[in-house]
């Protein structure tokens, strides 16, 4: 497993929108925009039951996901790893409030009959590119 740097994990904190790739059963990729945060050695994202995305992490729980900081120039976060835990019920409903939260700075929005996942991913490989440009200096790979 690898390390979450305090970089990374600070960056994770952040409200940027990560694209989560996961595979589809012929093996092509998918991605998909998600609310990312961490637990401190986990990344942690979370979805709706029986999206084509869940559906994909059940099949097979190998992804990617990058984070993208769009008011920095080239500041951005990498991530494969695999899924070592799904958790529904309470649990995904709480944490799905958290990132709204984070993200909206409100309650998520549930839909009527939706029921939501919170997403537990082990990191393999993380790189993170700090950037240039406003509020910069200049780039460099911190590789974990």
């Amino acid at each position: 497993m690898a390390d979450l740097s305090d970089d990374v994990q600070q960056f994770l904190r952040e409200p940027h929108l990560a694209v989560f790739v996961t595979l589809m059963k012929d093996g092509t990729p998918q991605a998909t925009p998600v609310w990312v945060d961490h637990d401190g050695s986990h990344v942690l994202i979370n979805t709706v039951e029986g999206h084509q995305k869940e559906r994909n992490l059940r099949r097979n729980g190998n992804v990617a996901l990058c984070v993208v900081d769009h008011g920095k120039a080239g500041r951005y976060l990498q991530v494969r790893g695999h899924v070592v835990e799904i958790t529904g019920g309470e649990e995904g409903l709480r944490h799905i409030n958290e990132l709204s939260q984070k993200y909206s700075g409100r309650p998520y929005p549930l839909r009527n009959g939706e029921r939501r996942v919170k997403v537990v991913i082990e990191p393999e490989h993380v790189s993170y590119q700090v950037g240039r440009g406003r509020g910069g200096a200049g780039g460099r790979w911190g590789r974990e």
